[in-house]
């Protein structure tokens, strides 16, 4: 999102250096009613393990042939597990019955901090009207992508033993 006006008064926003921050540009108010941080949003991600398989899903808006973490952004008042839990409940209709953190990683392309998590889930796939697709793929046959959510899925081979194998994933996506 792209901000151009002050959401307190409605001035025009200026770059301003950010003094206690070594000079950083921000958006901000010339008034100094409110400043644009442009934090990073966290998002999350579940590696889910349904009836001992992996699944992948795909976006419908994406190519055929990509498959991918079920992912989504936290709401207020939950913790990143209940969030977790949630977006795969809402993407596949699938409970999550044990969720273990794999890791915190970057994204900086989308400015991003995915919060990647191993989930044991379990119940009938029904897809949401955001999923076309879904793989179910043995954890030895993942191929993990060179960008956000494909370095937790590595992370989460090589601890369990894998072998880990990159492939480009096109685009670079979460």
């Amino acid at each position: 999102m792209t901000y151009r006006f002050c959401p307190m008064c409605a001035a025009p926003l200026v770059e301003r250096a950010d003094a206690g921050e070594g000079g950083k540009v921000r958006l901000a108010c010339p008034d100094g009613h409110w400043t644009h941080w442009d934090n990073p949003l966290p998002v999350l991600a579940a590696l889910v393990e349904y009836e001992g398989k992996m699944l992948l899903a795909r976006n419908a808006a994406w190519p055929e042939k990509m498959f991918a973490l079920i992912t989504g952004f936290m709401e207020r008042g939950e913790t990143p597990e209940q969030g977790i839990a949630r977006e795969l409940k809402e993407e596949t209709n699938l409970d999550a019955d044990e969720i273990h953190l794999i890791g915190v990683y970057e994204f900086v392309r989308k400015n991003e901090v995915i919060i990647a998590y191993h989930v044991k889930a379990s119940g009938t796939i029904r897809l949401s009207e955001e999923l076309v697709d879904y793989r179910l793929v043995a954890p030895e046959k993942l191929r993990p992508w060179h960008a956000g959510t494909g370095y937790a899925v590595a992370d989460w081979m090589r601890a369990r033993g894998l072998e880990v194998q990159f492939i480009e994933f096109p685009g670079g996506s979460s």
